[in-house]
């Protein structure tokens, strides 16, 4: 009995002053990476599709499917002017726009959602500059977030379907099971039922029921996956529009047709999750898909920690902050490559809500020296995107402490050192997928 008391007060002791000492943060913030995704954009599919899986005409958006819309604009400016405020604050920036710009990168997807996205940040981190967002031509593939399409890396197809299918025993009917209350949820506001109806009510006439269609995998091809996932693919695009409409601000007879509200939307995004995690973090795909991003990350990390231009680094060493666009499956892949993880109020586990971001600080001790890593997810939640609320320090987006596995510390902010950052990343990435120049 004694030794089982004198456990838990010894190590109570012990914790004593390692909390205390999580109030002290005595680093200095050299560089930050932001890897975001574009905020909130229009249903990936005109409704000419969209309506042949619903009773019910889909919402109208106002831009061409996929496209940015004039609200997820408005939603990236705020977002950056909450970014501004934040690292003036950490004396990152200097509150002097022209002064600042020179010291910033800013680098988007291909696809419009993702530029615009970009300028539009940039507009509320730095109002008065005007900053320059790189980018490949619309036809062209960027090696960073594309480096399969832009021949930096090859992917074994076959060995693809095999990685995937091996994460659940080859039995896609088993995954439709595990996920069978989301489904039924989809099936219901689709067709407008009450999802008590018993039995639940047949297919409309002329409609196409998603949530029957099998789940299978094979070579992605021309479908735009790296592995096609049939049915669960079609899904997808059916429930993707409802995150949208919320998040635009869609009125609320609008959001599901009315049957939708924040709770809803969260669960049927588990769907959504799982749609993301089997192309983006599966371990084959992953290093074949996220090694070219993650070696520039860390490369630029050590280019700002050395003061040397580094090849394979973004912008040059006196580069302060760097802001990358692209879309959910990239930040997956990124954080899957690491072993991230994280839960933000009113999403799914990993979930990459629209405007949200992955966030790299380089930091040095002021008592040692040492350089850090230190992560964290960053993003409005779905009611702030939807009520276009104003961000301050004092009101922040929400967000969550990011641990990187064999580097992160024990202090609450999971502080990693670079030098174990970059040993880490040596392990994980696939020197046969980066590319030190694109």
């Amino acid at each position: 009995m004694k030794t089982r008391l004198f456990f838990p007060f010894t190590l109570a002791l012990l914790c004593v002053p390692f909390v205390a000492a999580q109030s002290a943060d005595n680093t200095e913030l050299k560089q930050v990476i932001v890897f975001g995704r574009h905020s909130v954009r229009s249903p990936l599919e005109p409704n000419s599709v969209l309506d042949t899986f619903s009773a019910q005409p889909f919402p109208t958006f106002s831009v061409a499917p996929g496209y940015l819309t004039a609200n997820g604009a408005t939603l990236e400016t705020i977002l950056g002017g909450y970014y501004r405020l934040w690292f003036t604050g950490e004396k990152l920036l200097t509150g002097n726009d022209s002064a600042d710009a020179s010291l910033v990168y800013f680098r988007a997807n291909v696809i419009e959602r993702t530029i615009a996205t970009a300028q539009a940040f940039a507009v509320g981190m730095l109002p008065a500059a005007t900053v320059s967002v790189n980018h490949y031509g619309p036809a062209e593939s960027d090696p960073l977030f594309d480096p399969v399409g832009a021949h930096v890396a090859r992917m074994n197809q076959q060995m693809a379907v095999a990685a995937v299918a091996g994460r659940f025993g080859d039995n896609p009917q088993a995954l439709a099971t595990a996920y069978a209350p989301e489904l039924a949820l989809a099936r219901s506001v689709l067709f407008n039922y009450s999802l008590a109806a018993t039995p639940a009510p047949p297919t409309p006439d002329g409609k196409v029921d998603v949530t029957a269609i099998p789940f299978t995998f094979a070579p992605g091809g021309q479908s735009g996956w790296t592995v096609d996932p049939g049915g669960l693919g079609t899904v997808l695009l059916a429930v993707d529009p409802f995150v949208m409409e919320y998040a635009d601000g869609l009125p609320a007879s609008d959001v599901g047709w009315g049957q939708l509200n924040a709770a809803g939307i969260s669960q049927m995004l588990r769907l959504y999750s799982l749609g993301l995690d089997l192309p983006c973090r599966t371990p084959y795909l992953d290093k074949v898909q996220s090694s070219n991003l993650a070696s520039h990350v860390e490369r630029s990390m050590l280019q700002a920690a050395t003061g040397n231009a580094i090849p394979g680094a973004l912008g040059t060493p006196a580069t302060k902050m760097i802001v990358l666009i692209a879309s959910d499956a990239q930040i997956v892949g990124l954080a899957g490559i690491f072993g991230l993880d994280w839960v933000l109020p009113g999403y799914q586990p990993n979930y990459c809500a629209p405007g949200g971001a992955l966030v790299l600080e380089l930091r040095q001790s002021q008592t040692t020296g040492e350089y850090v890593v230190r992560a964290s997810y960053v993003a409005q939640t779905l009611d702030q995107l939807r009520n276009r609320t104003a961000l301050t320090l004092a009101a922040p987006p929400a967000s969550a402490p990011v641990f990187i596995p064999g580097c992160s510390g024990r202090n609450a902010t999971y502080d990693c050192p670079l030098t174990d950052f970059v040993r880490v990343a040596k392990r994980v990435i696939d020197p046969e997928s980066a590319d030190l120049t694109n």
